[in-house]
């Protein structure tokens, strides 16, 4: 979750801002004519008005715009994810895959076109797994993880829950120490 920013300043870079695009409304109406430059004014600033309320969370932006499953901030605890972990069907370990320092990495099958970083060419279920399943990118500490059109699909349990969620192809799924993923049946731990 994001932390707030604390200070005198942001509410007075608000009001400077807002005074700003009144004064300018304000000031385009009073002119004679320019039917065209009012109309355009009003609308640029009504723009510009609701993208702050989005950004500042004053209005609720809609489901297209936020591609982004968010998790509330219990869900995710602020330890950093340093690797996964494949698990066998008693919930052995299997294999381990370090990728603190990375940026991005393919989760698939390796083949003679490319190479999966997160390889699961000899896992128990690797039938299923598609050569691109799915990829996991990192934002700054956060790992986010979008399923690629896998005929399988992408499964994503968070730390602490029961319930699997099944990924939609192509929205990024933010990820937290103790999710389980599961490319098709193959599960990782994420730690």
């Amino acid at each position: 979750m994001t932390k707030p920013v604390k200070g005198i300043w942001l509410p007075i870079v608000d009001i400077a801002i807002w005074t700003i695009m009144i004064v300018t409304v304000l000031y385009v109406m009073a002119q004679p004519g320019a039917a065209y430059l009012k109309a355009a004014t009003a609308a640029g600033v009504a723009v510009c008005a609701l993208i702050y309320l989005v950004i500042a969370g004053g209005v609720p932006a809609p489901a297209a715009w936020m591609k982004i499953r968010k998790r509330s901030g219990s869900d995710v605890k602020s330890k950093e994810i340093a690797k996964l972990v494949q698990l066998d069907d008693d919930g052995e370990p299997v294999k381990e895959w370090y990728i603190r320092g990375e940026t991005s990495l393919l989760i698939g099958k390796s083949n003679a076109r490319q190479e999966a970083e997160i390889d699961l060419s000899n896992s128990e279920y690797a039938s299923l797994v598609s050569a691109e399943h799915a990829v996991l990118n990192r934002v700054g500490s956060e790992w986010f993880v979008e399923d690629i059109d896998s005929t399988s699909g992408t499964g994503l349990r968070p730390a602490r829950k029961s319930a699997v969620e099944r990924l939609q192809s192509g929205e990024l799924y933010k990820l937290g120490p103790g999710d389980l993923l599961y490319i098709a049946n193959t599960r990782l731990l994420v730690k």
